[in-house]
């Protein structure tokens, strides 16, 4: 696989309409917000999440783009799969004693005393290296594989995500509906033959969210992070929305990825200082945002060394 040598930066833009873009379940799932400023945010496990889940739609668990973490998957099981592959012995992790004194107060305090060295390094260093080549969201995203069974190390990812984060605060509205359908015989006869039952749900209007993201050349190397690898997150950043539709979430989208393409390795200018070049603004701040049409999105000359790539997708 192809490596590339140029350090990448890139602005995330995607919208919701009609929907709960990523619901918050220490707060009755409700749409996520910055309690100061009314930002609504998403978290970047969610873009991950979709990224993974477009991975295995387009790839179809093609040898070298299997997926890592999916539903019900048994991580511990996954890593089984490299040493069976190389033929190895998974190094094992003993528990220790555990000793318990009391002390002056109540406490007790337990300390674990390994009577063996927790990792073989060259053999968790080949099972790591195997689970980098066959999962694509462990060279993507990295993992931690450091298990007490099958032990695989750690990884780290040369793709980072922050959270998004909403352009303009946003309105959680709530709507009361109903259901003309009861689970059960109980529940119908308590109701006096009244099948209507009622509930709740939470949407944002509409909103407009930024996330940001980077990718390492260096820690691509390690993980044998490639250039098809690099095509195919474009591409999953570019459509993971298409594929990912729910009643629920309305309607999403991905309007703009914004690429700062390098020409170096280390890098030719500060992250921070590329994403000020992308500036976000409502055309008409008189009234609320409906729309990504409502919003007009700049960006400023680039400096020197550094290449600006917009993604088809």
């Amino acid at each position: 696989m192809s490596q590339f040598e140029k350090r990448y930066d890139f602005v995330l833009l995607f919208d919701v309409k009609d929907g709960n873009p990523n619901g918050d379940p220490d707060a009755g799932n409700l749409p996520r917000v910055d309690p100061e400023t009314g930002h609504g945010l998403v978290t970047d496990v969610c873009l991950k999440r979709k990224v993974r889940n477009f991975v295995q739609l387009a790839k179809g668990g093609q040898e070298g783009y299997e997926i890592y973490v999916k539903e019900k998957a048994v991580l511990g099981q996954q890593q089984g799969r490299a040493y069976q592959a190389l033929g190895l012995e998974a190094p094992t992790i003993e528990e220790g004693e555990e000793d318990a004194k009391a002390e002056e107060s109540s406490k007790k305090k337990a300390a674990k005393k390994p009577t063996k060295k927790a990792t073989d390094g060259e053999v968790v260093e080949k099972a790591r290296d195997w689970m980098c080549r066959n999962f694509y969201d462990i060279r993507t995203f990295g993992a931690v594989m450091a298990l007490k069974e099958n032990n695989a190390g750690q990884v780290r990812g040369p793709v980072q995500l922050t959270f998004g984060r909403s352009v303009d605060p946003i309105i959680s509205l709530e709507h009361a509906i109903t259901r003309m359908a009861v689970a059960t015989q109980k529940e119908a006869d308590q109701q006096g033959g009244d099948n209507r039952t009622m509930g709740r749900k939470t949407m944002v209007p509409y909103g407009l969210y930024r996330a940001h993201g980077f990718i390492s050349p260096a820690l691509a190397r390690q993980t044998r992070f490639g250039q098809e690898d690099l095509e195919l997150l474009w591409q999953s950043l570019g459509q993971m929305f298409e594929h990912d539709r729910s009643a629920a979430r309305g309607l999403m989208a991905t309007q703009r990825l914004i690429v700062f393409e390098h020409q170096s390795a280390l890098g030719n200018a500060p992250a921070h200082r590329l994403f000020d070049l992308v500036k976000v603004s409502r055309k008409d701040s008189s009234r609320p945002a409906r729309d990504f049409s409502d919003y007009e999105v700049t960006v400023g000359p680039v400096p020197e060394g550094v290449r600006l790539v917009e993604p088809a997708h």
